[in-house]
């Protein structure tokens, strides 16, 4: 076997043996799930099987419980009382099954299981139930029979996403609203869709889809995996979201989280049917020790039927196209990656590593891109295990894009511990450009865990208190001049070097002042601080409308430029006692000044001979800057004598600002006509 993977890392061959290993158990595991004689897509479609459904004459339920003696259908149909007439019937393999009359169930009622083992009952929401509400006075949960009279139908049936390159807006249904409320999918098409349009953005990743009973978790404690939450609205309107989003042109990817389940056990899937291991671990490894939480057993066929067929039905249901995985890291490793350094190849192949999962997460992105060949799979993955984002049939787990995890905290270090002085461009630009060449990665410069309490924004960390006082043109302290400028220079870096995609988290495109804290009975359940503030980038006095300009300018330059990321980056100048650095990408060509107060004047450097022009300034008056420079001078080089393929360039280089420049196009020699 000669995988591709250790074909092009020579560093990999010593764990052949591991690679191969896990490449054949991938294999292996496909064929005992689909028996060889089907796609793994037809297997994984437990959704159209499980849960309640309408028939032509009735309705059908089905569950698995195998641990279950007795499973009874209570609702607000019969009192909430044990019903023979709702009993289920255990048919094979632990599954129950009863078909029930026309009039057993009208859209809108409330429902749940009894579940009886041995010694005790327990009430339960369906494991495959696709809506989930709860009781605003009693604040509880229960199963909605949900079979409205007008489907929703979607109206663009072919999109296609748009991956050169992938822009990425995170954001949460919730927390889009600038009211102290949970805002609504209803909402955010309104309201929010149009403003990520305007923003050149041609994706959306949306967290906390799947139902979850702590809207503090932020999403990240699912109960009710097939469930869209009713907090945000109903199944029809995310799906209109979704579709008007596509009419747009931007794709949705969701946030799915696989790595773990609430240990709820009457809203969740803990002891479902009694015992602590129908779909998690038993014993040491069932609990999360870092996120309170359980942790599914990878290497049950039955708890992969579950996750795939959540994979799919979130893509067929709803037309998804695709999904962000949460906690990889956690997921490959017995250890959840907690406490390890990961500090050389024998890290990823030592036996910390949970095989089961892998394979996984391997047949998941096999079976998402066999449903939706264009689907878009992101792993938030920390450790950097190679193949992660590689091929499957080269010895990869087959993930689209791995997120960059490393980026944050690098801006992080510099912004805590660094002085203006010592910061160094040439180690930001190896640091954002060290990465697998036969891997793509999502760059940010921030997500919303640098947004939550307990953690600060990059705008919050440069410009501290006088967020809240000299924001206002015209107002501004030194803080607030330095924290504009270098929050749009750490995002042009970021943006630039990117070989697969950029995020931006919702708000932080325009320095949103306020952390997140959700409703917590700390802050008396107060949703002051789970919004977005979008006044503050409508008001034209405010400089974080500057900030949302460049933004703006910055991603449609991006997208402007076909095959951005198909274009190599090349390191032309660094400097570091200046703190200047020049890099190109085809036509264009970055240039950062990062020292506090030197500008330079006709600062030479060699790049691509040939006339340049402007075409963005960090320093434009539009954004926020000072305006030093004359944006419409067009730039030409003069030969090297030395360098034959270059020329000089001298450009005037303010402090602390960066601007693109585009070499033009070179003019066409015209030849003269031959005599007759």
């Amino acid at each position: 076997m000669d995988l591709k993977l250790i074909q092009n890392d020579s560093w990999l061959e010593p764990y052949r043996h591991a690679i191969e290993g896990r490449y054949n158990y991938a294999i292996q595991r496909e064929k005992e799930l689909t028996g060889g004689k089907q796609k793994l897509s037809d297997f994984a479609s437990g959704y159209l099987y499980f849960g309640l459904h309408k028939t032509n004459d009735g309705w059908i339920f089905r569950e698995w419980a195998p641990n279950a003696n007795e499973i009874f259908i209570v609702g607000d149909f019969n009192n909430w009382q044990r019903d023979e007439q709702y009993r289920l019937r255990r048919i094979q393999n632990g599954v129950f099954e009863r078909v029930f009359p026309d009039n057993a169930f009208k859209h809108g009622q409330l429902y749940k299981l009894v579940v009886c083992w041995d010694g005790s009952c327990g009430e339960r929401i369906p494991a495959w139930c696709r809506r989930v509400v709860q009781d605003e006075n009693t604040k509880i949960f229960s199963a909605q029979v949900w079979n409205p009279e007008k489907p929703y139908v979607f109206a663009n049936k072919k999109f296609k996403p748009n991956i050169d390159p992938l822009l990425i807006y995170e954001c949460h249904i919730g927390m889009a609203t600038n009211q102290e409320k949970v805002g609504t999918y209803a909402e955010f098409t309104r309201d929010v869709l149009p403003r990520i349009k305007k923003a050149g953005y041609n994706c959306i990743q949306i967290m906390a889809i799947q139902e979850h009973p702590y809207y503090g978790s932020f999403g990240y404690h699912v109960s009710s995996f097939f469930a869209a939450s009713s907090r945000f609205g109903t199944p029809e309107e995310l799906k209109e979201l979704i579709d008007t989003a596509h009419g747009m042109g931007i794709a949705v990817i969701m946030d799915i989280v696989h790595s773990h389940a609430v240990k709820n056990e009457v809203e969740g899937l803990g002891r479902f049917d009694g015992t602590p291991y129908q779909y998690f671990h038993d014993g040491g490894r069932r609990e999360h020790p870092a996120w309170d939480s359980l942790c599914f057993d990878y290497g049950k066929n039955e708890v992969l039927h579950f996750l795939l067929s959540n994979c799919k039905y979130w893509l067929d249901e709803f037309q998804f196209d695709g999904f962000r995985f949460d906690g990889v890291t956690s997921m490959l490793y017995r250890s959840h990656g907690l406490g390890e350094a990961f500090s050389g190849y024998a890290d990823y192949y030592n036996l910390n590593q949970d095989g089961d999962a892998i394979c996984y997460l391997t047949l998941a992105n096999k079976l998402i891109h066999q449903v939706k060949p264009g689907a878009i799979t992101i792993a938030e993955e920390m450790s950097g295990m190679p193949g992660l984002a590689s091929k499957f049939e080269d010895g990869g787990m087959g993930f689209d894009y791995r997120m960059a995890m490393g980026i944050p905290d690098l801006w992080i270090k510099y912004i805590k511990e660094y002085t203006d002085e010592n910061w160094k461009p040439g180690h930001l630009f190896w640091e954002l450009t060290n990465r697998r060449r036969d891997e793509k990665t999502i760059s940010y410069a921030e997500s919303h865990d640098q947004a939550l309490v307990g953690d600060k924004t990059i705008i919050f960390r440069l410009i501290d208190a006088d967020m809240y006082w000299h924001m206002q043109k015209g107002d501004a302290t030194y803080m607030v001049d330095r924290g504009i400028a270098l929050h749009k220079m750490i995002r042009l870096l970021t943006a630039s070097t990117i070989n697969g995609g950029y995020l931006n988290f919702m708000g932080n495109e325009f320095g949103h002042p306020e952390w997140i804290d959700f409703p917590r009975e700390g802050n008396g359940w107060s949703h002051k601080y789970a919004r977005r503030q979008w006044e503050l980038v409508d008001n034209e006095n405010y400089l974080y409308q500057d900030l949302a300009k460049f933004d703006q300018a910055m991603v449609n330059l991006i997208t402007s430029e076909k095959d951005y990321i198909g274009v190599n980056l090349y390191k032309y100048w660094d400097n570091s006692g200046d703190q200047v650095i020049a890099y190109g990408r085809g036509d264009l060509l970055f240039v950062f000044n990062f020292h506090p107060y030197k500008s330079f004047s006709d600062y030479g450097m060699l790049v691509l001979p040939g006339e340049y022009e402007m075409v963005l300034n960090t320093d434009s008056k539009e954004f926020g800057g000072f305006g030093l420079s004359d944006e419409t001078i067009h730039h030409f080089t003069r030969p090297s004598e030395e360098y034959p393929d270059r020329g000089w360039l001298s450009l005037y280089i303010p402090s602390r600002s960066a601007f693109v420049l585009r070499k033009k196009p070179a003019p066409k020699k015209r030849g003269r006509k031959p005599k007759k």
